[in-house]
């Protein structure tokens, strides 16, 4: 599976941003779908991941502002400084997980950069 993420840039604090992940390859073998981020000095975190049935979750710190589509879209809403960071799509064939290392492919990063 390979995937690219796009849609970063550059927002002000409180507005909005989509971010979009393109898969391609054996994407009938995806059971999970998945954003990370890491920003500049910090460990790569879990956003928000789509799976089986449609299901979601996504991390408490963007709940309520962060949504994740079937379509592997990220809508951001109500964006704060803090979720500044290079955004990362991924996939997993075993189904959701919050553990890193145990997503199957990544795709290059987009980076969002939020303005106080």
């Amino acid at each position: 599976v390979q995937l690219q993420a796009s849609g970063g840039g550059l927002v002000q604090a409180g507005g909005s941003l989509g971010l979009s992940c393109a898969a391609s390859g054996s994407i009938g073998s995806i059971n999970a779908l998945g954003w990370y981020r890491q920003a500049p000095g910090k460990r790569r975190e879990f956003v928000a991941a789509i799976f089986t049935g449609g299901r979601t979750n996504v991390t408490d710190s963007v709940k309520g502002r962060f949504t994740i589509s079937r379509d592997m879209d990220l809508q951001m809403n109500s964006l704060k400084p803090e979720d500044t960071a290079v955004y990362y799509c991924a996939s997993r064939v075993l189904g959701y997980s919050r553990i890193v290392g145990s997503w199957d492919s990544w795709g290059q990063g987009t980076l969002v950069t939020v303005s106080s």
